[in-house]
Protein backbone atom coordinates (compact mmCIF):
# COMPACT_ATOMS: atom_id res chain seq x y z
CA UNK A 1 0.00 0.00 0.00
CA UNK A 2 1.25 3.26 -0.66
CA UNK A 3 1.19 5.87 2.11
CA UNK A 4 0.62 8.63 -0.73
CA UNK A 5 -2.19 7.22 -2.22
CA UNK A 6 -4.60 7.28 0.70
CA UNK A 7 -5.90 9.19 3.39
CA UNK A 8 -6.08 8.28 7.06
CA UNK A 9 -8.67 6.46 7.26
CA UNK A 10 -8.38 4.27 4.59
CA UNK A 11 -4.47 3.76 5.29
CA UNK A 12 -5.84 2.91 9.18
CA UNK A 13 -8.01 0.30 7.15
CA UNK A 14 -5.83 -0.84 4.90
CA UNK A 15 -3.20 -1.55 8.06
CA UNK A 16 -6.00 -3.53 9.94
CA UNK A 17 -7.40 -5.72 7.02
CA UNK A 18 -3.67 -6.29 6.51
CA UNK A 19 -2.31 -7.17 10.39
CA UNK A 20 -6.31 -7.98 12.16
CA UNK A 21 -4.55 -4.72 14.70
CA UNK A 22 -2.97 -1.58 15.23
CA UNK A 23 -5.71 1.40 14.00
CA UNK A 24 -5.08 3.34 16.64
CA UNK A 25 -0.82 2.97 16.29
CA UNK A 26 -1.53 3.32 12.05
CA UNK A 27 -3.43 6.62 12.70
CA UNK A 28 -0.49 7.95 14.80
CA UNK A 29 2.29 7.02 12.11
CA UNK A 30 0.00 8.02 9.33
CA UNK A 31 -0.36 12.03 10.86
CA UNK A 32 3.47 12.30 11.79
CA UNK A 33 4.47 10.94 8.41
CA UNK A 34 2.36 14.30 6.86
CA UNK A 35 2.88 16.63 9.16
CA UNK A 36 6.21 16.37 10.31
CA UNK A 37 7.58 13.84 7.34
CA UNK A 38 9.20 12.03 9.74
CA UNK A 39 8.12 9.05 11.33
CA UNK A 40 9.75 8.14 15.07
CA UNK A 41 7.23 6.00 16.82
CA UNK A 42 9.78 6.32 20.08
CA UNK A 43 7.53 9.53 20.80
CA UNK A 44 4.15 7.60 20.84
CA UNK A 45 4.63 4.11 20.67
CA UNK A 46 4.89 1.87 23.74
CA UNK A 47 8.01 -0.29 24.33
CA UNK A 48 5.47 -3.71 23.63
CA UNK A 49 4.07 -2.01 20.37
CA UNK A 50 7.08 -0.99 18.82
CA UNK A 51 7.69 -4.79 17.02
CA UNK A 52 3.78 -4.06 15.66
CA UNK A 53 4.56 -0.18 14.45
CA UNK A 54 7.63 -1.84 12.88
CA UNK A 55 6.01 -4.24 10.57
CA UNK A 56 3.44 -1.25 9.75
CA UNK A 57 5.56 0.92 8.67
CA UNK A 58 7.57 -1.77 6.71
CA UNK A 59 4.80 -2.32 4.44
CA UNK A 60 4.13 0.77 3.88
CA UNK A 61 5.34 2.53 0.60
CA UNK A 62 6.30 5.71 1.11
CA UNK A 63 9.23 5.86 -1.58
CA UNK A 64 9.50 9.35 -2.89
CA UNK A 65 10.66 10.30 -6.66
CA UNK A 66 14.09 11.92 -6.20
CA UNK A 67 14.13 15.72 -7.15
CA UNK A 68 16.56 16.38 -10.48
CA UNK A 69 16.36 20.12 -10.77
CA UNK A 70 16.25 22.64 -7.94
CA UNK A 71 16.37 26.13 -9.85
CA UNK A 72 15.59 29.61 -8.76
CA UNK A 73 14.64 32.73 -10.11
CA UNK A 74 14.74 35.54 -6.69
CA UNK A 75 12.80 33.37 -4.16
CA UNK A 76 10.49 31.97 -6.86
CA UNK A 77 11.87 28.21 -6.50
CA UNK A 78 10.91 25.45 -9.67
CA UNK A 79 11.95 21.94 -8.94
CA UNK A 80 11.66 19.04 -11.27
CA UNK A 81 10.68 15.13 -10.03
CA UNK A 82 11.38 12.04 -12.05
CA UNK A 83 9.12 9.12 -11.59
CA UNK A 84 9.48 5.92 -11.90
CA UNK A 85 9.56 5.25 -15.76
CA UNK A 86 11.71 8.30 -16.12
CA UNK A 87 9.00 11.00 -17.21
CA UNK A 88 9.57 14.11 -14.85
CA UNK A 89 6.70 16.20 -13.12
CA UNK A 90 6.92 20.37 -13.06
CA UNK A 91 6.34 22.18 -9.88
CA UNK A 92 6.63 25.98 -8.81
CA UNK A 93 6.85 27.70 -5.12
CA UNK A 94 5.81 30.74 -5.14
CA UNK A 95 5.92 33.77 -2.37
CA UNK A 96 2.89 35.55 -2.46
CA UNK A 97 1.70 38.08 0.61
CA UNK A 98 -0.46 35.27 1.97
CA UNK A 99 2.28 32.68 2.09
CA UNK A 100 4.44 30.68 -0.23
CA UNK A 101 1.64 28.86 -2.64
CA UNK A 102 2.96 25.52 -4.61
CA UNK A 103 1.84 25.17 -8.16
CA UNK A 104 1.63 21.73 -8.54
CA UNK A 105 1.12 19.10 -12.11
CA UNK A 106 -2.03 16.60 -12.05
CA UNK A 107 0.21 15.29 -16.03
CA UNK A 108 2.91 15.40 -17.80
CA UNK A 109 1.93 17.39 -20.63
CA UNK A 110 -1.11 18.47 -21.44
CA UNK A 111 -3.82 17.27 -24.31
CA UNK A 112 -6.11 20.58 -24.66
CA UNK A 113 -3.47 21.90 -26.88
CA UNK A 114 -4.18 25.69 -25.84
CA UNK A 115 -1.92 27.44 -28.32
CA UNK A 116 -0.27 29.94 -25.99
CA UNK A 117 0.48 27.32 -23.62
CA UNK A 118 4.36 25.50 -23.67
CA UNK A 119 2.51 22.55 -21.88
CA UNK A 120 -0.68 22.20 -24.38
CA UNK A 121 2.17 22.47 -27.23
CA UNK A 122 3.62 19.33 -25.86
CA UNK A 123 0.96 17.48 -25.85
CA UNK A 124 -0.02 14.35 -23.95
CA UNK A 125 2.72 12.00 -22.00
CA UNK A 126 0.75 10.40 -19.19
CA UNK A 127 -1.18 11.35 -16.04
CA UNK A 128 0.05 11.26 -12.73
CA UNK A 129 -1.17 9.08 -10.30
CA UNK A 130 -2.47 10.01 -6.63
CA UNK A 131 0.85 9.23 -4.97
CA UNK A 132 2.66 11.41 -7.69
CA UNK A 133 0.44 14.65 -7.05
CA UNK A 134 1.00 13.88 -3.30
CA UNK A 135 4.76 13.30 -4.13
CA UNK A 136 5.02 16.85 -4.78
CA UNK A 137 3.84 18.23 -2.09
CA UNK A 138 5.41 16.51 0.08
CA UNK A 139 8.81 17.23 -1.36
CA UNK A 140 8.17 20.65 -1.77
CA UNK A 141 7.58 20.77 2.34
CA UNK A 142 9.79 18.35 3.69
CA UNK A 143 12.99 17.94 0.99
CA UNK A 144 12.80 21.55 -0.70
CA UNK A 145 12.00 22.89 3.15
CA UNK A 146 9.29 25.47 1.93
CA UNK A 147 6.50 26.33 4.50
CA UNK A 148 3.46 25.85 1.95
CA UNK A 149 0.07 27.47 2.73
CA UNK A 150 -1.52 27.29 -0.53
CA UNK A 151 -1.94 24.60 -3.43
CA UNK A 152 -2.68 25.52 -6.95
CA UNK A 153 -3.33 22.72 -9.23
CA UNK A 154 -2.36 25.39 -12.09
CA UNK A 155 1.07 23.04 -13.08
CA UNK A 156 1.41 20.74 -16.10
CA UNK A 157 -2.11 19.27 -17.42
CA UNK A 158 -5.90 19.78 -17.18
CA UNK A 159 -6.99 18.58 -13.70
CA UNK A 160 -10.27 17.87 -14.75
CA UNK A 161 -8.65 15.24 -17.56
CA UNK A 162 -7.33 13.50 -14.32
CA UNK A 163 -10.89 14.11 -12.36
CA UNK A 164 -10.82 11.17 -9.95
CA UNK A 165 -6.89 11.09 -8.79
CA UNK A 166 -7.13 15.48 -8.66
CA UNK A 167 -10.00 14.43 -6.34
CA UNK A 168 -8.80 11.74 -3.84
CA UNK A 169 -5.72 14.27 -3.89
CA UNK A 170 -7.44 16.97 -2.43
CA UNK A 171 -9.03 14.31 -0.08
CA UNK A 172 -5.93 13.48 1.25
CA UNK A 173 -4.32 17.08 1.29
CA UNK A 174 -7.75 18.64 3.29
CA UNK A 175 -7.81 15.39 5.65
CA UNK A 176 -7.26 16.79 9.35
CA UNK A 177 -5.31 13.46 10.22
CA UNK A 178 -2.84 14.42 7.33
CA UNK A 179 -1.54 17.78 6.20
CA UNK A 180 -4.55 19.09 7.39
CA UNK A 181 -4.33 21.74 4.34
CA UNK A 182 -7.89 24.26 4.65
CA UNK A 183 -9.93 23.68 1.58
CA UNK A 184 -10.31 27.76 0.74
CA UNK A 185 -6.72 27.23 0.52
CA UNK A 186 -6.61 24.89 -2.83
CA UNK A 187 -7.43 25.77 -6.00
CA UNK A 188 -7.98 23.78 -8.92
CA UNK A 189 -8.03 25.34 -12.60
CA UNK A 190 -9.57 24.04 -15.99
CA UNK A 191 -9.45 25.28 -19.14
CA UNK A 192 -13.17 24.54 -19.54
CA UNK A 193 -14.40 21.06 -19.41
CA UNK A 194 -18.02 21.68 -18.86
CA UNK A 195 -19.05 18.22 -17.39
CA UNK A 196 -16.37 18.02 -14.91
CA UNK A 197 -17.18 21.44 -13.70
CA UNK A 198 -21.17 19.89 -13.16
CA UNK A 199 -19.61 17.27 -11.43
CA UNK A 200 -17.03 19.19 -9.29
CA UNK A 201 -20.00 21.36 -8.04
CA UNK A 202 -21.42 18.00 -6.86
CA UNK A 203 -18.89 16.52 -5.67
CA UNK A 204 -16.09 19.04 -4.08
CA UNK A 205 -16.42 20.97 -1.06
CA UNK A 206 -17.63 24.48 -1.80
CA UNK A 207 -14.59 26.07 -0.22
CA UNK A 208 -12.20 24.51 -2.63
CA UNK A 209 -11.34 27.05 -5.08
CA UNK A 210 -12.21 27.18 -8.88
CA UNK A 211 -10.28 28.59 -11.49
CA UNK A 212 -10.99 28.98 -15.48
CA UNK A 213 -9.18 29.86 -18.24
CA UNK A 214 -10.97 31.79 -20.52
CA UNK A 215 -8.87 34.08 -22.51
CA UNK A 216 -11.01 35.26 -25.21
CA UNK A 217 -14.90 37.04 -24.82
CA UNK A 218 -16.09 35.49 -28.07
CA UNK A 219 -16.25 32.13 -29.54
CA UNK A 220 -14.42 32.70 -32.78
CA UNK A 221 -11.81 33.55 -30.91
CA UNK A 222 -11.70 31.55 -28.46
CA UNK A 223 -11.70 28.29 -30.81
CA UNK A 224 -8.96 29.71 -32.31
CA UNK A 225 -6.46 29.62 -29.15
CA UNK A 226 -8.46 27.42 -27.22
CA UNK A 227 -9.47 24.02 -28.90
CA UNK A 228 -11.58 22.97 -25.59
CA UNK A 229 -13.90 25.33 -27.29
CA UNK A 230 -15.13 23.10 -29.81
CA UNK A 231 -16.36 20.85 -27.48
CA UNK A 232 -17.58 22.95 -24.93
CA UNK A 233 -18.82 26.12 -26.11
CA UNK A 234 -18.19 29.62 -24.46
CA UNK A 235 -22.05 29.80 -23.96
CA UNK A 236 -22.47 26.49 -22.57
CA UNK A 237 -19.32 26.99 -20.30
CA UNK A 238 -20.71 30.64 -19.30
CA UNK A 239 -24.16 28.57 -18.20
CA UNK A 240 -22.17 26.08 -16.07
CA UNK A 241 -20.60 29.12 -14.77
CA UNK A 242 -23.15 31.09 -13.43
CA UNK A 243 -24.68 27.86 -11.88
CA UNK A 244 -21.65 27.54 -10.10
CA UNK A 245 -22.24 30.47 -8.61
CA UNK A 246 -25.65 29.68 -7.58
CA UNK A 247 -24.06 28.21 -4.55
CA UNK A 248 -23.83 31.38 -1.92
CA UNK A 249 -20.34 30.30 -0.57
CA UNK A 250 -18.94 29.70 -4.37
CA UNK A 251 -16.94 32.06 -6.56
CA UNK A 252 -14.81 31.11 -9.27
CA UNK A 253 -11.02 33.29 -10.62
CA UNK A 254 -10.98 33.77 -14.04
CA UNK A 255 -7.82 33.30 -15.75
CA UNK A 256 -6.98 35.62 -18.82
CA UNK A 257 -3.73 35.39 -20.25
CA UNK A 258 -3.59 38.80 -22.48
CA UNK A 259 -2.29 38.40 -26.10
CA UNK A 260 -0.73 41.19 -28.06
CA UNK A 261 -3.10 42.50 -30.78
CA UNK A 262 -5.28 39.60 -30.37
CA UNK A 263 -7.42 39.84 -26.99
CA UNK A 264 -6.13 42.74 -25.35
CA UNK A 265 -8.06 45.49 -26.44
CA UNK A 266 -10.53 47.42 -24.87
CA UNK A 267 -13.79 46.00 -27.12
CA UNK A 268 -12.50 42.80 -25.60
CA UNK A 269 -12.15 43.80 -22.10
CA UNK A 270 -15.88 45.40 -22.75
CA UNK A 271 -17.03 41.87 -24.15
CA UNK A 272 -15.26 40.14 -21.38
CA UNK A 273 -17.12 42.07 -19.00
CA UNK A 274 -20.64 41.30 -20.77
CA UNK A 275 -19.60 37.36 -20.32
CA UNK A 276 -19.27 37.50 -16.72
CA UNK A 277 -22.80 39.25 -16.01
CA UNK A 278 -24.30 37.14 -13.56
CA UNK A 279 -20.96 35.81 -12.01
CA UNK A 280 -19.37 36.23 -8.90
CA UNK A 281 -16.08 36.31 -9.98
CA UNK A 282 -12.42 37.66 -9.62
CA UNK A 283 -10.25 38.22 -13.28
CA UNK A 284 -6.77 37.33 -12.74
CA UNK A 285 -4.90 39.06 -15.90
CA UNK A 286 -1.60 37.30 -16.92
CA UNK A 287 0.34 38.75 -19.64
CA UNK A 288 2.05 36.51 -21.83
CA UNK A 289 5.02 34.81 -20.41
CA UNK A 290 7.58 33.92 -24.08
CA UNK A 291 7.89 30.37 -24.39
CA UNK A 292 10.03 28.36 -27.35
CA UNK A 293 9.18 29.03 -31.28
CA UNK A 294 5.57 31.11 -30.14
CA UNK A 295 4.22 33.68 -32.30
CA UNK A 296 2.55 35.42 -29.82
CA UNK A 297 3.77 38.46 -27.29
CA UNK A 298 2.71 40.10 -24.65
CA UNK A 299 0.83 43.40 -24.61
CA UNK A 300 2.83 46.76 -23.79
CA UNK A 301 2.38 47.59 -19.84
CA UNK A 302 0.21 50.48 -20.72
CA UNK A 303 -2.04 47.79 -22.78
CA UNK A 304 -2.33 45.94 -19.67
CA UNK A 305 -2.71 48.12 -17.43
CA UNK A 306 -5.77 49.98 -19.32
CA UNK A 307 -7.34 46.48 -20.13
CA UNK A 308 -7.34 46.10 -16.31
CA UNK A 309 -8.42 49.84 -15.42
CA UNK A 310 -11.65 49.12 -17.63
CA UNK A 311 -12.66 45.63 -15.92
CA UNK A 312 -12.41 47.91 -12.52
CA UNK A 313 -14.61 50.62 -14.50
CA UNK A 314 -17.19 47.81 -15.08
CA UNK A 315 -17.11 46.80 -11.30
CA UNK A 316 -14.87 43.96 -11.30
CA UNK A 317 -12.28 42.43 -9.02
CA UNK A 318 -8.81 41.91 -10.97
CA UNK A 319 -5.16 41.08 -10.37
CA UNK A 320 -2.69 42.02 -13.07
CA UNK A 321 0.02 39.73 -12.70
CA UNK A 322 3.59 40.12 -12.29
CA UNK A 323 5.64 37.72 -14.21
CA UNK A 324 7.35 35.92 -11.05
CA UNK A 325 9.41 32.76 -12.96
CA UNK A 326 10.13 33.87 -16.02
CA UNK A 327 13.60 33.34 -15.65
CA UNK A 328 13.54 29.95 -15.01
CA UNK A 329 10.86 29.59 -17.43
CA UNK A 330 8.04 28.44 -14.34
CA UNK A 331 5.96 31.45 -15.44
CA UNK A 332 2.35 30.97 -16.11
CA UNK A 333 2.15 28.98 -19.16
CA UNK A 334 5.94 28.48 -19.55
CA UNK A 335 6.05 24.70 -17.80
CA UNK A 336 6.84 21.43 -19.89
CA UNK A 337 9.45 21.33 -22.87
CA UNK A 338 8.69 19.34 -26.40
CA UNK A 339 12.08 18.61 -27.10
CA UNK A 340 10.95 15.68 -23.73
CA UNK A 341 8.10 14.77 -25.35
CA UNK A 342 10.16 14.05 -28.62
CA UNK A 343 13.03 12.03 -26.04
CA UNK A 344 10.31 9.90 -24.63
CA UNK A 345 8.29 8.70 -27.78
CA UNK A 346 11.82 7.66 -29.10
CA UNK A 347 12.41 6.43 -25.55
CA UNK A 348 9.22 3.90 -26.27
CA UNK A 349 9.96 3.32 -29.92
CA UNK A 350 13.03 1.51 -28.98
CA UNK A 351 11.87 -0.09 -26.14
CA UNK A 352 9.04 -1.85 -28.59
CA UNK A 353 11.13 -2.68 -30.95
CA UNK A 354 13.56 -4.48 -28.85
CA UNK A 355 10.53 -6.35 -27.57
CA UNK A 356 9.66 -7.57 -30.81
CA UNK A 357 12.72 -8.57 -32.24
Amino acid sequence: MNIFSCTQAEYVQQIYDRLGKGKRHAALLYSQWFKQGIVNPLIWAEPQAMPLVEEMWKGTEKVLPPVVSEQRDGSTVKFLLKMSDGLETESVLIPMQAGVTLCISSQVGCRMGCTFCETGRMGLLRSLSVAEIISQVFVARFVVNSPVRNIVFMGMGEPFDNYENVMQAIHILTDAGGFAIGPSRLTVSTSGCVEEIYRFMREADPAVNLAVSINAPTEELRTKIMPVNRKWSLAELRKALIDYCAHPRREILIEYVLLKDLNDSLTCADQLAELLQGMRVRVNLIPYNAQRKSRFEPPEENVQKAFAERLVERGYQVLLRHHKGRGIRAACGQLGNKEKRKEWFQKDEMLNSEAHS
